[in-house]
């Protein structure tokens, strides 16, 4: 499947299917989404020091590295677990400008340590921050109360709406521990009513640019 690098609206590159018209980020900013829906939305509202996070695609390595930046301060522990079926190669993710974007240069071996880690193994990038790759596709999670966070950030339901249904949030919320909270930057009705389905509290917030909602949901 044919993939380009495209730059998005805050001046970000991001990764686009051209036979899907899909990207991995929104077009009016790669970088401003990602904090609004998973660091602003997220990370900032959930009061534990030390955090296991599951990110539901991890693509570009963008959730991941914004992640590590706010643990810079040391005043939390992340281990984050990122399940990916289809790798983004070197070829793609040293063409991204997230580094550059970020004003922060010590971040840049950061990142190339994100990608260049093992999969399924346990890698400390930093003191505060374990990451640990799964090459594996959604369908097959099996954790039990496993996460404080999950960020779902899988491809839309037009291409691809077997992620956004029950069967997929079912696994989701049982690798959820009580109290656990999952952001997305989907709004959808059926996406709201399948987490709620599946036992979730949801709730509404206002979107990252270029989209008026997103939704945050929260395991009793």
């Amino acid at each position: 499947m044919k993939r380009s690098i495209i730059t998005t609206g805050d001046g970000s590159k991001t990764i686009q299917i051209t036979d899907w018209n899909e990207q991995y980020h929104s077009t009016h900013g790669a970088i401003q989404e990602a904090y609004h829906v998973f660091i602003a939305m997220g990370l900032s509202h959930h009061p534990g020091s030390e955090l296991r996070i599951l990110e539901m695609g991890f693509g570009t390595g963008l959730n991941a590295l914004i992640t590590l930046k706010e643990t810079m301060t040391g005043q939390r522990r992340i281990h984050y677990t990122g399940l990916e079926a289809f790798p983004v190669d070197e070829q793609e993710w040293s063409q991204l400008n997230y580094v550059e974007q970020l004003q922060d240069p010590d971040l840049q071996s950061f990142y190339k340590s994100m990608h260049n880690a093992a999969w399924e193994e346990e890698v400390d990038i930093t003191a505060d921050f374990c990451l640990l790759k799964k090459k594996m596709r959604f369908e097959d999670l099996a954790d039990e109360e496993l996460y404080d966070l999950v960020y779902y950030d899988a491809f839309g339901a037009r291409v691809q709406p077997e992620l956004w249904e029950v069967d997929c949030f079912e696994r989701v919320a049982r690798a959820m521990k009580p109290g656990g909270i999952l952001v997305t930057y989907s709004a959808k009705g059926s996406v709201r009513r399948a987490m709620q389905e599946v036992g979730l509290k949801v709730e509404r917030l206002p979107g990252p640019p270029g989209k008026r909602e997103m939704l945050r949901a929260t395991k009793s």
